[in-house]
């Protein structure tokens, strides 16, 4: 009997031991992980505050693929939800605030456990890079989550390394969108043509888009500091493409809606007359043109279409890429005249 007494003597003292302990861990918790993403801060951002992309980069999916994940009716922006079922242990995500491109704020409720606070921070690097920082806090803890905090290792342990997986994939997850892109041959069509404003270089192909980015916004900014309304998309309209002795020239051009004298010796006026044309469209990074170029030569080698010569080939640029920082959504049009 003694030895019994003994027994659930240490065994109460533990409890109370083990009860003092849980007392007196904090009643908040905070973790914080940060990663630098090679993509802009407004790219970063439309992933993030779309609830429809988490399962591509969340960790905890990646080790529990069994997971069930349900989509709210609205998944981006402030009212955003989604939930996850493991094994019967629900949680869910709402999204409660956001400021575009800079941060957002969520609610997180895991089970009977207390709400947590999520934020995200999106700051913008020098060489176009973003800075994200993922934080989740809780405060008032209940006896209950300190004593699974304290046999779990804490916070930091159980959250820290999924918030630096997430962060990883989420990276590796928008480097392959940026990348992803389409080319359509549209086939024959009619340019219509027109007026438009240029300047004109030749160069060698290894310095075409240093010229380029140079030339074009000059007639840009020539024609809005004349105020003349340009008719549509910038374009670049080539005179030669010379590979075999890398030589290229061509125009940098704004589209107008008449006849524009020039007052500037290196900006001109030039007329395109309507032209029959194989259309190209290529939907991605520019860096994919030359592939769009060579399925256009492809499709009308393919069909037994004739080349004009010395005929209209332009580069139409429907997207801004200031406004637009995701290369997967630039769209450029080619155009090259037949017979």
């Amino acid at each position: 009997m003694k030895i019994l007494k003994y027994i659930l003597l240490l065994l109460l003292i533990l409890i109370i031991g083990l009860s003092i302990y849980v007392a007196v861990q904090p009643n908040s918790f905070e973790v914080t992980r940060s990663r630098t993403i090679n993509a802009p801060q407004s790219v970063v951002y439309d992933n993030v505050i779309d609830f429809k992309n988490w399962e591509s980069w969340s960790a905890w999916v990646e080790a529990k693929p069994d997971i069930i994940i349900t989509l709210g009716e609205k998944t981006k922006g402030i009212g955003g939800t989604f939930q996850w079922n493991d094994d019967n242990d629900i949680g869910n995500m709402t999204t409660t605030d956001t400021k575009p491109n800079t941060t957002i704020t969520q609610e997180m409720q895991f089970g009977e456990f207390p709400k947590s606070d999520v934020t995200w921070k999106f700051e913008p690097n020098e060489d176009g890079s973003t800075e994200v920082t993922w934080t989740i806090s809780g405060k008032d803890l209940p006896f209950g989550f300190k004593m699974f905090s304290a046999f779990t290792g804490g916070m930091e342990k159980q959250i820290g390394p999924d918030y630096e997986r997430g962060l990883e994939k989420l990276d590796s997850v928008i480097q392959a969108e940026m990348k992803v892109y389409s080319i359509k041959v549209e086939g024959i069509t009619q340019h219509s043509g027109g007026y438009y404003l240029y300047n004109t270089t030749s160069c060698k192909f290894g310095d075409f888009k240093k010229n380029m980015t140079t030339m074009l916004p000059k007639v840009g900014a020539y024609a809005i500091t004349h105020n003349i309304t340009m008719a549509g998309p910038p374009f670049v309209l080539y005179h030669k493409w010379d590979e075999e002795n890398d030589a290229v020239i061509f125009s940098c051009a704004v589209p107008t809606n008449s006849k524009i004298v020039s007052d500037d010796p290196d900006i001109l006026t030039g007329k395109l007359e309507s032209f029959r044309t194989v259309k190209t469209v290529l939907k991605g990074n520019y860096s994919n043109l030359k592939e769009a170029w060579e399925t256009t030569m492809t499709y009308i080698a393919d069909n037994n279409l004739e080349m004009v010569d010395g005929g209209s080939m332009l580069e139409t640029y429907i997207t801004d890429p200031m406004y637009e920082l995701n290369p997967s959504k630039w769209i450029t049009e080619i155009y090259i005249e037949i017979k």
